[in-house]
């Protein structure tokens, strides 16, 4: 069965999907803030349900900073559908919209039909433009041309664009592509990210930003 990412400030909404669509055997994980979607591992998933209305972040914005990261269905949540965002929302990339509140049959037989559409093989790309990340095959290309980078170098890239336009300090990246028992330090680090932006530079792209005195963030 399916796994499920589920955004709704409302908790109670998130509790109703868990069991409606648990009914299905499907695993639902509940986030009420947006902030906690944007630093998801979104390939744990198989499809995303977001509501629209939010604080702080919107699901029109949510939607518009994960899609690239996601190549899913994403289905809105939401009280009213009037035409114009419905427009918006398939623009940014959205699948499809359930009105709230929401019947459980109804629910379920969109969350069945869309799954059964990803039946076919995933694609599992990430893509900036010109540049687009393989994560099965670990190859980051620049304009169809695949970049020579290390394993390590690659982790970076992957890291910083799954968490794109977020800012990861040197630490948060050792951690995540080397682990924490990793003897490599900030310099080492620096390193690593210098030596994948040359590389890209060179291809035609400059995805990775450098925050002076907090870290680096993917800013395509």
């Amino acid at each position: 069965m399916a796994r499920i990412l589920a955004i709704d400030d409302e908790r109670a909404i998130l509790d109703a999907l868990a069991r409606v669509l648990g009914r299905d055997g499907h695993e639902v994980v509940g986030v009420d803030d947006p902030a906690q979607a944007l630093g998801a591992d979104l390939s744990r998933f198989d499809l995303v349900l977001c509501d629209v209305m939010m604080p702080g972040v919107d699901g029109f914005e949510l939607v518009r900073r994960i899609r690239p990261a996601f190549d899913g269905p994403i289905v809105f949540l939401t009280a009213k559908v009037a035409e114009e965002d419905a427009v918006v929302g398939y623009g940014l990339g959205a699948d499809d919209y359930v009105r709230k509140p929401f019947g459980a049959a109804e629910l379920r037989a969109k969350v069945a039909a869309h799954l059964r559409r990803e039946g076919r093989e995933r694609t599992h790309v990430l893509s900036f433009g010109d540049v687009r990340i393989d994560l099965g095959s670990k190859e980051v290309s620049v304009g169809g041309s695949p970049v020579a980078l290390t394993p390590t170098e690659y982790g970076v890239c992957e890291l910083l664009a799954r968490r794109r336009g977020q800012v990861l300090s040197r630490a948060q990246i050792r951690e995540s592509v080397l682990g924490w028992e990793s003897e490599a330090d900030d310099d080492a680090i620096s390193m690593h990210v210098s030596r994948a932006r040359k590389k890209l530079s060179a291809a035609g792209a400059d995805p990775i930003e450098t925050v002076w005195g907090m870290g680096y963030k993917w800013q395509l």
